[in-house]
This record gives structure tokens, sequence and C-alpha cells, in this order.
């Protein structure tokens, strides 16, 4: 195992590394009041007395494509700021392997995702291709290190690096409000490398699973970083200059489209989209955009079925779904047959409408110029869906919000937690009505002023509850607790 850059390269072991470089979490001081900035800045000092002679390791199954990558991307350089020596790794798994594991992603979520079983034969599979991850990670792992394992894909490594003598946290992102029989199946299979860790944190308690100690759960929702390319803050005509080069969005506005890197240099956004659309999206015309990963979770064909049918024509309104390229994203095996049935759907569309919907594919070779575009198209949009069917927090919400944008969202997971209901965005009480979800994006159309008071709200929200630092801090505190004891 070595460090590399953002992008992974072949090594000779099975774990790879992603080189973290320093950000200086100093910054966020000036966006949190007094108080909550008081609070993280005693658990960084706590943290950096922990961390003097042990390691923090995070470990995932990729370095692009997926909320958690996004996050760990800019909030562990945060703690390698402050001084605490932090590591992230990469399992390499194989296709066999992302497919079982999406299979046990959507179970978790209470959908039969690919139908197929999940047995002896299927984890024997599982614990066969991590037992080659982890015998990498344990020449590295040291006792009294920290190693926290995210999702499915890393929880197989919880008694391995258990008996090595580490201090073990599975972090899952991903559950369902009320577990079903699926559910419950992905959580036998499950189990006893849960109870492996010494604790397990989910993202909402209703996520927390039956047969856990309950003294070895904790509640951390994830966060943004309001400092990210993803996230800066970024003038109207370097939004247009970002979306004109994507050709996203044409304009004739001067502008550069540039936008500033983790490390503090400046970039520009020079790669474009790869479009399917029937024409140019006008320069001013209003913006309707939900951003997400080519899932059927995501129900991309719903939100373009509910815009078609029930946002009227007369508003001149565009829609825009936009997601990864689904050929850049290796732990997603549903990418690309989902963008097929969007793409699909999309070409049964009458010409008229084919001029109003627009998919978008995004590059992915530089994450942090394919992180600025959707910044700008974020911004660019007079309203943000999240129509899940089924969700485990849905940062892209927040990412919204943080923008003044008013979100159209399900009520369900996450989501529900982000948005309150018709003070900082709109709530779809029943995601399948597609005829709810159209009539709620027509009112934040129909009035700006309610949208834009609900847009104000929301980012006044997400700077109290889901900025890095409070997610961090919450994290080394718990991390204290678990190295005291």
């Amino acid at each position: 195992m070595r460090p590399i850059g953002s992008e992974l390269a072949p090594t000779e072991d099975d774990v790879e590394e992603v080189d973290l470089p320093e950000l200086a979490a100093g910054k966020f001081r000036r966006l949190m009041a007094q108080r909550e900035w008081s609070r993280f800045s005693r658990s960084l000092e706590r943290g950096q007395s922990l961390f003097e002679r042990r390691t923090l390791w995070h470990v995932n199954s990729t370095a692009q494509g997926g909320g958690v990558a996004e996050m760990l991307q800019s909030v562990l350089c945060y703690l390698v700021g402050a001084g605490i020596t932090t590591r992230w790794a990469v399992i390499e798994g194989n296709q066999e392997f992302f497919d079982l594991t999406k299979r046990i992603h959507n179970l978790l979520h209470g959908s039969p995702g690919d139908g197929g079983k999940l047995g002896r034969a299927e984890m024997a599979a599982y614990d066969a291709t991590l037992a080659a991850e982890s015998a990498s990670i344990t020449e590295q792992v040291r006792p009294g290190d920290v190693v926290v394992l995210h999702d499915p894909q890393a929880l197989g490594l919880a008694p391995v690096l258990d008996q090595a003598g580490a201090v073990v946290v599975w972090a899952c992102h991903v559950g369902r409000d009320e577990p079903n029989k699926l559910t419950r199946t992905a959580w036998r299979a499950l189990l006893p490398y849960a109870k492996a860790a010494q604790v397990c944190t989910f993202s909402r308690p209703q996520y927390a699973w039956e047969g856990l100690d309950k003294e070895r759960v904790a509640v951390i929702p994830p966060c943004l970083d309001a400092f990210s390319p993803k996230n800066q803050r970024l003038v109207s005509r370097t939004v247009a200059a970002i979306l004109n080069a994507a050709r996203i969005v044409p304009s004739a506005r001067e502008g550069k489209a540039e936008f500033t890197r983790q490390d503090g240099s400046r970039a520009k956004v020079a790669t474009p989209a790869r479009m399917i659309e029937g024409g140019p999206i006008p320069a001013t015309a209003p913006i309707i955009t939900q951003i997400s990963r080519w899932d059927p979770l995501k129900d991309m064909a719903g939100v373009m079925k509910a815009f078609t049918d029930h946002v009227p024509e007369e508003l001149g309104a565009h829609l825009v779904l936009a997601g990864p390229d689904p050929e850049a994203v290796a732990d997603d095996p549903e990418g690309k047959e989902t963008f097929q049935a969007v793409k699909a759907a999309w070409e049964n569309l009458s010409d008229e409408m084919r001029r109003r919907v627009h998919l978008a594919c995004l590059p992915m070779d530089d994450l942090e110029q394919n992180a600025a575009t959707v910044n700008a198209l974020q911004r660019r949009s007079e309203v943000v869906v999240q129509k899940s069917l089924a969700e485990g927090f849905g940062l892209t919400v927040a990412e919204a919000m943080w923008k003044s944008r008013p979100v159209v969202g399900s009520r369900l997971g996450g989501i529900q937690d982000q948005i309150e209901a018709g003070r900082s965005g709109l709530l779809v009480d029943d995601p399948r009505d597609l005829e709810e979800c159209g009539a709620a994006l027509t009112r934040l159309l129909r009035d700006r002023k309610r949208a834009g008071a609900m847009g104000k709200r929301a980012h006044q929200r997400v700077g109290r509850e889901y900025l890095a630092p409070v997610y961090l801090g919450r994290y080394l505190d718990l991390f204290g607790e678990l190295i005291s004891a």
C-alpha cells in the first residue's frame, strides 16, 4: 500500500491509498457561531493529543463517485492540516464483489435490486475478496490505531482489524426508516461483522440495526465542505462561464470558467459534459435540476415524468438530470443500465419535451472540475429536486440548500431531516406520486418570493447542522471515548 494522487493507480498490493493534502480548518471560523467554533476547537485539540502516536484510517471502496468518497476527499484533509495522522485506503474488489455489495446496498434500503440471493455462498465470495485486502491493510495498521470502515463493502474487514488490536468503527450511510423483510435479510448476513466493531455509526437513529447493542451505536449525519470546489462561493458570471464551458447552458456573458482547487490553486472547467438533449437550454430559462448517481432508487425517470406531465409548459422551465459518466464509477454496476433506461424514456418523449429535458453525463477524469460544474449547475437552478424512492441521507440536498436553493425532496430517509417542510423546502409525502411532485415544483416556480425565502433559511440551516467541523467534532469526541475506554 502506498500513497498516490487523487486518481488511483495499480500497485502490487490489493489496497490502494489516496493522498490527502493539508487544509486549514481555521477558515471555518467565519462561518460558525462562536459557541460551535469553540466546541470544535476543543475537539480538535483533544484529537491532536489522542493521535499523537496513533493513526486514523478510513477505508471504503472507491475514491470517486458517490457521496461518501466526495465527503472524504475534503473533510479528511482538515484533520491532516491539524496534525492528525490520517490515511484513506480504498479496497479493490472485482465485478462479482461489487455486484454483491450493490445487492446488499439495495436490500438495506428494502429493495430487491437484482433479485439475487444473499446466502452462505454469496457471503463466502464476499469473504474471499476481502481476505486478499485484509493482508495488506493489517500490515500497515498498528495496535491502537483507529479504523473507520465505510458501508457494507468494507465492513467485512472488521473482525481481522479487531483481532489486530485496532479500534474499529463502522460507518453505515444507508438504511430504511421502517425495515422490511429484505432489510433484515441484509442485517442477518452482515451482523457478525458489525458486532466486531467497537461502535457502529448511522446517519439517522432509525437506521440502527436490531441485534446491535444500543451502547455501541452512535448517530452522526454526514456533512459538506463549504470551501470545496463543489460548495465554494461562485459569482453569477462565473456560474454562467462554467456551464458554458461544460456545454450545459450556452452563454454569451463574459466571465472566466474558473474555480479554486483544494490546494488553493486556480483551475478552469475545460472538459464538456456529454449532453443528451433536443436543443440547448435558453440562457435565461428557469432550470429544475436533480443531480445524483444513475441509480434506480434515485428515480431520475420518475422526475422526468413528473416534470413533463405536471409542470406547465407556459412556465418555460427546463429540466436537467445530471449524474457522473456511468462508465467512470467502478463500484456501481447498475449505473450503466439505469442510465440507458433513463435515456430510453427521454427518447420516447415528444419533440417539444425533448427540447425541455436534458441529460448531462458529467466527466469524472478531474473530480474537482466535476465538482465545480455541479456547484455551478445547482447555483443556476431555480429549484433542486431529490425525488428518491429510498435514501440513506442525500447530501445533495444539503449542498443545494447551502447555495440558498429551495429543494423538493421525498419525505423519507435523511432528506426529511435536512428539509424543514414549508420552511426551507418542500417534501413530497409519496415519492411515487408524480402529480404531487410536479405540483410542488410548479408552486416554487410560480412564487419566486417564497422560493427565495426558503432558500435563505435553507442556507442558514446547513450552516448550523451540516458543515464539516460539526461532523469532525462528533467523530473526534467518539474516538476519544473509545480510546479512553
